[in-house]
């Protein structure tokens, strides 16, 4: 099972300072706006979001249809699909993505620990 590009979206109480941090740490950014509250950054192939107040916990973040560099596949399996597979393998799906939809869309499971997960598909 093929989840494309993965991250880690971190919850920050201040996103300046948590991107000052990380940049020490040899992150830079890739994509995001800290003025609206969120930034992606990367360090070789290493991907993390920080969030401030968008969320509670921290997230394990899959996205389909995306390389390590937000860059777009050639093929890929859609999220829907990805969604089915799981259900079938007795996944429990927190929030669903839309089955007669297409293009983006997403949905959140739970590790064993409730540890979220998030799979989301931008395209």
């Amino acid at each position: 099972m093929e989840l494309g590009a993965f991250s880690v979206s971190l919850n920050v109480e201040d996103i300046n300072k948590s991107k000052e941090f990380y940049e020490k740490l040899g992150f830079e950014p890739l994509g995001g706006d800290p003025a609206q509250n969120w930034l992606i950054m990367k360090n070789g192939n290493s991907v993390i979001g920080l969030f401030q107040g968008m969320f509670e916990k921290n997230i394990l973040t899959f996205n389909p249809g995306w390389d390590q560099n937000a860059e777009n596949l050639e093929s890929f399996t859609d999220v829907r699909e990805l969604q089915k597979q799981l259900e079938e393998k007795g996944i429990s799906i927190l929030t669903k993505a839309d089955d007669n939809s297409e293009g983006p869309g997403s949905f959140t499971i739970e590790d064993p620990d409730g540890n979220p997960i998030l799979i989301d598909q931008h395209r």
